[in-house]
């Protein structure tokens, strides 16, 4: 019985006898007790315990939880993290490492293969993508055609001589609407490929090699040694070859790439300076396409180049490189905003079919 019950006392007029009072007090305890459980139940408290119970409270499910020892259900916002749930990845703070990651799952789309590299020509930070299925360069296909260029140049300023008119022509028609023919003929002018290897040897190029007998578009390369070429082209560095009127002369016909042939690196941002090369792979029927030159994003310079192999189509590869360049692109301005923060043919002589 409740403490206050048992010192409870009757108004003294309505006392009788002891016998009466006594009989009386387990009717008047009954009513406490009732009265006691309809205003407790009115209240909404939580049911009864004996002593130390862990009787669970009411949260909102129908009745009462009362078994004995049933810890209360966490809430979900208290439920730990699933194991099987990925941990948020943060950005790289290596530029290799961010744009590998970035084109993940772009060559997860294709069974093509790539070769991607990047420069930013204001601070000379870079990044670059190497190639799977352990392929180590590529066919550059026509964008060969600036590296041969550039080995001409070079034997011009050695014979202490300007271009011909005839080469001025052949230069012009190679570069600017990917003329084959032209390309045969100063492929011939430099010596082949013992002249391009001579003249890529002084333009810090160590990874290409020149096709075998006239077939210059079998060249092999990657993108790091395109980059490597364009800087030598555009004056990014120290230490260029060419002298500043070969410079001036490659950039004005990379920079009038006819209609039809601007597609490529150019995606990126607006072209300054472009060549594209595109090959149908006699063996597999697969295409090797490429794009190479300096653009300009938001402002900001970069080269950026782009090699692929295994395309199903002309199409496709020029996705996969437009989209290659745009990834390379987007991540070396991201480095540049973290640095402004202060954080961290098989049997054929031509080289595409134009």
């Amino acid at each position: 019985m409740p403490r206050h019950m048992s010192r409870h006392r009757f108004p003294r007029k309505a006392r009788g006898s002891l016998w009466s009072r006594r009989a009386a007090y387990p009717v008047l305890a009954a009513a406490a007790v009732v009265v006691l459980l309809t205003v407790w139940v009115a209240m909404d408290l939580p049911p009864l315990s004996n002593g130390g119970s862990n009787a669970t409270t009411r949260s909102g499910d129908p009745g009462w939880s009362a078994t004995p020892g049933a810890p209360a259900a966490p809430s979900p916002s208290a439920s730990p993290p699933s194991s099987s749930s990925p941990p948020t990845a943060s950005p790289s703070a290596d530029p290799d490492q961010a744009l590998s990651e970035r084109l993940a799952p772009i060559l997860k789309a294709t069974t093509a293969s790539l070769s991607v590299a990047v420069l930013d020509v204001e601070d000379g930070d870079g990044a670059d993508y190497g190639v799977r299925s352990g392929t180590k360069t590529y066919d550059t296909a026509s964008i060969v055609k600036v590296d041969i260029l550039a080995a001409l140049l070079l034997k011009a300023q050695d014979q202490g001589r300007v271009l011909t008119t005839q080469e001025k022509s052949y230069a012009t028609s190679m570069i600017q609407v990917s003329d084959n023919a032209s390309a045969d003929a100063l492929w011939q002018a430099i010596g082949g490929a013992d002249g391009l290897d001579a003249a890529n040897e002084r333009l810090g190029l160590t990874s290409t090699t020149g096709g075998s007998g006239p077939l210059w578009g079998l060249t092999q390369s990657t993108a790091a040694d395109q980059i490597a070429l364009l800087s030598a082209v555009f004056g990014i560095g120290s230490g260029s070859p060419l002298g500043s009127g070969s410079r001036t002369y490659i950039q004005g016909l990379m920079g009038g790439i006819s209609a039809g042939q601007d597609w490529g690196v150019s995606a990126a941002g607006v072209a300054t300076g472009l060549k594209n090369g595109w090959l149908a792979r006699s063996a597999t029927g697969l295409w090797d396409i490429n794009s190479i030159g300096r653009i300009v994003a938001d402002g900001h310079g970069y080269l950026v180049a782009v090699l692929s192999s295994g395309s199903v189509s002309k199409e496709a590869g020029i996705s996969l490189v437009e989209r290659a360049a745009k990834t390379a692109v987007a991540v070396s301005a991201a480095e540049d905003a973290r640095d402004a923060t202060g954080d961290a043919g098989d049997d054929g002589t031509t080289g595409d079919a134009t």
